[in-house]
């Protein structure tokens, strides 16, 4: 890629010692060229400690149990993004890059995993799947969305969707993907249909105080415009939790 843009890292200025991890994991499809990746045109040295890159021959990977292209998860890329789709389905190779780290005071953890990614997108990568965010994007809708000059914002490493509640004209928000930032997701219940949209701009809030490394605690409570009393957090979930994926900071809107 000619001028690629350098990906920045950002400092985490809430951030204090944990024992969260970040968990990071991405399918790169593509029939890759046998030559170094040109990482460092993206400001990144390689992978970080931690992080390893497995090249696999796609046919050996479609037996894997938990395969992306495949059963539901496949039928929705395919639903989503047809093209994307075709072009990871179609490729012979995978690169699959995943692991764990220890939290850290600044992201130069993702700065140099997405300058990995963007790397292999100029030596042969189509198409680079998200499993945590549920995004398959062919390389031109990703450097779009990541490569963009001073960074990408927080909110593109993310998902933040909207289901129905059994309480009529209400919804639940919640996020996917927050353990790229070893933080829990968020979690509004019953919020009525009338305040959706400022729920969601305050998960969006939420989200990126926690990317910046704050921690909310059991009991805490939190001062909301439109809710006179404020709202208790509540903490749950964990790896197995098949709703996140992960842990999960959850307040009642209604309570």
């Amino acid at each position: 890629m000619s001028n690629p843009i350098t990906i920045p890292a950002w400092q985490r200025p809430h951030w204090q010692a944990s024992d969260e991890e970040v968990l990071l994991q991405f399918y790169v499809f593509g029939k890759f060229d046998a030559v170094r990746v040109p990482s460092a045109d993206y400001g990144s040295p390689g992978l970080p400690a931690g992080i390893e890159a497995v090249s696999h021959y796609h046919s050996a990977l479609r037996q894997w149990e938990g395969y992306p292209l495949k059963g539901a998860m496949g039928r929705m890329f395919k639903a989503d993004a047809p093209e994307a789709w075709q072009l990871a389905f179609d490729a012979p190779e995978v690169m699959v890059v995943r692991g764990t780290l220890k939290d850290s005071p600044a992201t130069g953890y993702l700065r140099d995993t997405l300058g990995v990614l963007a790397g292999m997108l100029d030596i042969g990568g189509t198409a680079i799947l998200d499993p945590q965010i549920l995004s398959l994007l062919d390389a031109d809708a990703w450097r779009r969305k990541y490569l963009i000059r001073d960074g990408a914002p927080i909110r593109n490493h993310l998902l933040i969707l909207r289901d129905g509640e059994p309480t009529p004209d209400h919804s639940w928000i919640h996020t996917r993907g927050m353990r790229k930032f070893g933080r829990p997701d968020i979690s509004i219940r019953q919020v009525p249909d009338r305040a959706v949209d400022r729920a969601g701009l305050l998960c969006e809030k939420l989200v990126e105080l926690e990317a910046l490394g704050a921690h909310f605690s059991e009991g805490q409570r939190l001062d909301i415009e439109g809710v006179p009393s404020g709202v208790v957090v509540h903490l749950g979930g964990g790896l197995d939790d098949p709703q996140f994926n992960n842990t999960y900071v959850e307040f009642n809107w209604s309570a």
